[in-house]
């Protein structure tokens, strides 16, 4: 069973479309990242799966339950954390779990287990007794993390964790993440971070303007969608090299630049078996001083910007 699918679901608000035709099958104990720039329909597919917006038509299941607005058997098997999570701020960490875990009608044993487990699994135990308005934003970020997790759901749901968070918010956030990845959840996070994405997640759909372009694991993207470069570096001038590449039929792109008397070529192909045959022939008739030559895979940044920037084009 899917943790997660949905079948032609759309969403209008007047005349904009915010979800058109949208169709995912998510399963079970994966990280699922629901990538699109702002205002793709992200946080609107967000708010349909977890109960808090109704669509325009279509229907989606959540751990074999049909979404439908105030059902609480739904509540029990999701977490939520959203984009801008609120707190009591007068109340610390371990106060606010209580309070979260009495909502779930936990015994008091349960909450103090659960709380411990949170707290630890979020690196928030020695902060536990402080009260959330000292929080930074990365520490305010992982203890909504923890409210999300506190009745064991089966899906998570977390919409942009890591948005206008700093470097080192950042990272703490996707280190939890990463930490989630041992526990029995799926996790559905949507961001427009491509390298937040490229870290933890398995699965990635790409979502522009309401539609879904594509949806498959990340390496297979790469391969799908994106040429893998050649990065060559030499000690002198490389010019003479660019007219020949350029010439060759496997070859798609030759671009240089001079960096501190550095010249480095980057060379896109089209057929990359024989590139890896021929150009260290071509290198190595050149007489050029070869200071490192290196295959680079691309990067989901790279795939994203082919799929979704060709498509506007």
């Amino acid at each position: 069973m899917p943790a997660i699918s949905c079948r032609g679901l759309t969403k209008h608000y007047g005349s904009i479309v915010a979800l058109d035709n949208l169709d995912l099958t998510i399963e079970d104990k994966v990280i699922f990242g629901f990538l699109g720039p702002n205002g793709a329909g992200k946080t609107t597919a967000l708010k349909i799966f977890t109960g808090l917006s109704r669509a325009t038509s279509g229907k989606a299941w959540i751990a074999g339950e049909e979404v439908v607005s105030h059902s609480c058997s739904l509540q029990s098997k999701i977490g939520y954390l959203p984009e801008e999570p609120a707190f009591y701020n007068w109340m610390t960490a371990k106060e606010y779990l209580t309070f979260v875990g009495r909502l779930f009608s936990f015994s008091s044993k349960e909450i103090k287990t659960r709380c411990g487990e949170l707290l630890e699994l979020v690196d928030l135990s020695r902060d536990a007794s402080r009260r959330i308005s000292t929080y930074s934003r990365g520490m305010r970020q992982r203890l909504g993390i923890a409210q999300a997790l506190m009745n064991k759901p089966e899906v998570l749901f977390l919409d942009e964790p890591c948005s206008a968070l700093d470097p080192l918010g950042r990272a703490e956030v996707l280190d939890t993440l990463v930490r989630l990845k041992e526990q029995a959840a799926t996790i559905f996070m949507s961001s427009h971070i491509l390298a937040d994405v490229e870290r933890v997640c398995d699965i990635v759909g790409i979502i522009d303007r309401g539609k879904l372009v594509v949806e498959s694991g990340v390496e297979e993207l790469r391969q799908r969608f994106a040429h893998p470069v050649f990065e060559i570096e030499f000690e002198e001038s490389a010019a003479p090299l660019i007219g020949l590449l350029e010439s060759l039929p496997w070859v798609e792109k030759v671009s240089s630049e001079r960096e501190d008397n550095v010249f480095k070529l980057r060379v896109s192909a089209r057929d990359v078996a024989t590139a890896k045959a021929e150009l260290p022939r071509i290198i190595s008739g050149s007489g050029l001083t070869l200071r490192q030559y290196q295959l680079v895979l691309p990067t989901l940044e790279e795939v994203f910007i082919e799929l979704v920037g060709n498509k506007r084009d």
